[in-house]
């Protein structure tokens, strides 16, 4: 099969002058099924245009999207032990480290970086999903620790945008450790009086959630993400019992009080400029926050009240 696959199909190809078509050059709503241009999921900031599903979003273009103009100063990357258990499963660490830094081009999965939005000077962090499933390790967990203490030396806030299926489980006690860490770290910023606030993308679970992932001033969602430390099957299976229908997403977290509101990728810039004016107190344009009415202002007035 591998012969044919890779010698007589190229060669015939080559001969009818058939080229190559990439895999993700269409993609597929999962809500709808529809097919989507990759260009045009793009620039309509990887949401469906029909359905409004949010697919996920790679971490650098979340970053440009988020400072103005998308320009910003990308924080180096801190050096760590590699591999410092030896693990292996079905495959060695250092081969699954490799594997996707050749894939998204980066060290870890965190993507820091120092700009402006809206005129705001802030530190944005974003989870890189594609890498490891934005495990947290001890790179990960130390490029968020320097983060905070960017934040803290320019005197400005801090915006986290998580995407993880928790601790990196090849690194054992070293990622644990990880969770206390970045706990002190979110303590040190709002001991400097300056603003912490996370918005959370699909999925953020594990010991991310369990720690700075919901520990913000204030929490905002994207739309039908799913926000949880156990996952519903595994929680099913324990108490023997079906859940609510849309258990675990960030329109029931935000309907039971975990999430403050929930807001559409294309207004969170905005928003969040808002939010952070109002907690800075400084002057704010317009008491609505982002066209999603009265229900979106009033945990803006009990976050800046307390």
């Amino acid at each position: 099969m591998n012969w044919i696959t890779n010698y007589v199909r190229p060669k015939i190809n080559s001969m009818l002058g058939r080229r190559e078509v990439p895999e993700n050059l269409w993609i597929k709503c999962p809500e709808t099924g529809e097919m989507v241009f990759h260009r045009d999921l793009e620039e309509n900031k990887w949401v469906i245009p029909a359905s409004g599903f949010h697919m996920k979003m790679p971490a650098k273009a979340r970053l440009k999207d988020l400072f103005d103009d998308g320009v910003y100063e990308a924080l180096p990357q801190p050096k760590v032990a590699q591999d410092p258990l030896k693990f292996r499963d079905s495959k060695k660490y250092a081969d699954r480290l490799r594997d996707s830094r050749v894939k998204t081009e980066l060290e870890d999965t965190i993507v820091a970086g120092l700009g402006r939005m809206k005129g705001i000077k802030l530190v944005g962090v974003v989870h890189e999903f594609s890498f490891m499933g934005g495990s947290l390790g001890m790179a990960a967990g130390e490029a968020i620790i320097k983060a905070f203490e960017k934040a803290i030396a320019e005197k400005c806030p801090l915006v986290i945008f998580p995407a993880s299926g928790g601790a990196r489980m090849q690194e054992g006690i070293l990622s644990l450790m990880q969770l206390p860490r970045t706990t002190v770290a979110v303590q040190m910023l709002k001991e400097a009086g300056l603003p912490y606030i996370v918005v959370l993308t699909n999925p953020t679970t594990g010991g991310v959630t369990a720690s700075y992932a919901m520990l913000g001033d204030l929490h905002l969602a994207e739309p039908g993400a799913e926000i949880c430390f156990a996952g519903k099957r595994v929680i099913e299976q324990t108490i023997r019992e079906k859940l609510p229908e849309g258990f675990q997403t960030s329109e029931y977290l935000m309907e039971h009080g975990m999430v403050d509101m929930v807001v559409k990728r294309h207004d969170i810039p905005s928003t969040l400029a808002r939010v952070l004016k109002i907690l800075m107190k400084k002057p704010v344009e317009s008491a609505k926050l982002n066209g999603a009415g009265p229900v979106a202002v009033v945990p803006i007035a009990t976050a800046a009240s307390a």
